[in-house]
């Protein structure tokens, strides 16, 4: 017997709102389910993961998701949620767009197998393109009053909200093409429920308006969403200093990503991992009992970065990551040399780089010269010699034990890098150019 998903969805605290009927509806049979991804980039980021989550859980629990492409409404822009419009897209990057989220994708779903319940990717520009606006009005404009789209929390947020700048009809009629989208999938697929955040009930309960209005009562769809993640400060989850924590390993490094998730606070981790993870019940209660125990050692943290490192990326991508755990405590000249040039970037991205003369290594140079004149590690010579002394300069992991000692070629990382430590906590990458 499959797991029961909306159980499953609650104990993780994915739950929302919920339609009367959907729990029956899924305990009764196969369903076929779908939630929407705006195709505005050519990779996802951390903000679709909870969503992506539901698909996956909702297919370990004997469902068929349907991952949904907004092409069409990418096109457009949706306003809940968002104060202004945003910038649509040509054919060629949407199609572009949509390969590369499948991929990501293929991760969490089994698309590939003779499964009755194998995921599919759709796209709502395919049933959309050739639709005339005139069909648009009869067929769907007809059916749903402006009176129950006005009534609607995300347009009525657009229009007495801080953006004074009101709301396009473009947008207005957004949530008649996403119900568009429930009505036509449930015609064409048999798909009676729909997922999605909270910020799109809305948008969703149209959806199963518009089919009841249209294929009469007897026709039946769902809606059931997962509350918008957010931070233990209330702050929006996913967005960093920098932007996004992408998917994409070319955009955010799996070095980045792994300190993302080991970076969140107790509270957050506690949640988060019930959210972004597979694991089950049994072993997140020993993992929180574990970490209470003693919140010190981040217990949370490390297994919560490991799985979605490993789901995200790969197990190959966790290790190299792990290693740079141990670089900042005590990892070896060894240990760094186990690194590509690009984890090795990304690991100390926030250390001070310098450049230094590359003639100057290859023909032997004083450290002390070049710590101080070459790249200023140091605020002078007297302070290097008395650093060394007390055994505070580490150059690539290895203590220096004399303050003039020579460096080579030899002593360079990939051939180009001198890794300087003062202290515990200082770092210095040095670029031989």
């Amino acid at each position: 017997m499959n797991k029961n998903f909306v159980e499953e969805l609650k104990w993780r605290g994915m739950l929302s709102q919920i339609t009367p009927g959907t729990e029956e509806l899924l305990q009764k049979e196969m369903v076929t389910a779908y939630l929407g991804t705006d195709p505005t980039a050519d990779s996802l980021h951390i903000g679709h993961l909870c969503g992506i989550m539901m698909l996956s859980h909702l297919q370990r629990c004997g469902h068929k998701p349907l991952a949904l492409i907004g092409g069409a409404t990418g096109m457009i822009g949706d306003p809940s949620g968002k104060s202004a419009e945003r910038n649509l897209l040509d054919e060629n990057t949407l199609r572009h767009n949509q390969e590369c989220i499948k991929n990501q994708l293929a991760k969490f779903l089994d698309f590939e197998s003779d499964a009755p319940n194998k995921a599919e990717l759709v796209n709502n520009y395919d049933w959309m393109k050739d639709m005339t606006f005139l069909d648009f009005a009869r067929e769907v404009g007809k059916h749903i009053t402006v009176n129950y789209m006005m009534a609607k929390d995300s347009v009525q947020q657009r229009l007495n909200g801080e953006a004074r700048d009101g709301l396009s009809f473009t947008e207005f009629t957004y949530q008649l093409l996403q119900g568009y989208d429930f009505l036509y999938l449930y015609q064409h697929t048999g798909c009676k429920l729909q997922m999605g955040g909270n910020d799109q009930w809305g948008n969703m309960t149209t959806g199963t308006e518009l089919i009841r209005r249209t294929l009469g009562a007897e026709s039946e769809a769902f809606a059931l969403t997962c509350p918008l993640i957010t931070k233990a400060d209330g702050k929006k989850f996913g967005k960093t200093e920098s932007g996004n924590i992408w998917l994409d390993p070319k955009r955010t490094t799996p070095y980045k990503f792994y300190q993302f998730w080991l970076n969140v606070s107790d509270h957050d981790a506690e949640r988060y991992i019930k959210i972004f993870t597979s694991l089950d019940k049994e072993i997140i209660d020993a993992l929180v009992e574990e970490h209470q125990q003693d919140p010190g050692r981040r217990v949370l943290q490390k297994r919560l970065a490991e799985e979605v490192t490993v789901m995200v990326h790969s197990r190959q991508d966790y290790d190299a990551v792990e290693a740079s755990g141990i670089l900042f405590g005590k990892g070896t000249k060894e240990t760094l040399q186990k690194f590509d040039e690009e984890t090795l970037l990304s690991i100390f991205d926030g250390v001070p780089h310098f450049e230094i003369c590359k003639d100057a290594v290859v023909s032997g140079v004083k450290a002390v010269d070049l710590f101080t004149d070459g790249a200023p590690v140091f605020a002078s010579k007297g302070e290097m010699r008395k650093l060394v002394q007390g055994g505070g300069v580490s150059l690539n992991k290895e203590k220096l034990a004399v303050f003039d000692q020579m460096i080579t070629a030899e002593d360079l990382i990939d051939g180009k890098y001198l890794l300087v430590q003062r202290g515990k906590k200082n770092y210095y990458l040095l670029t031989a150019k």
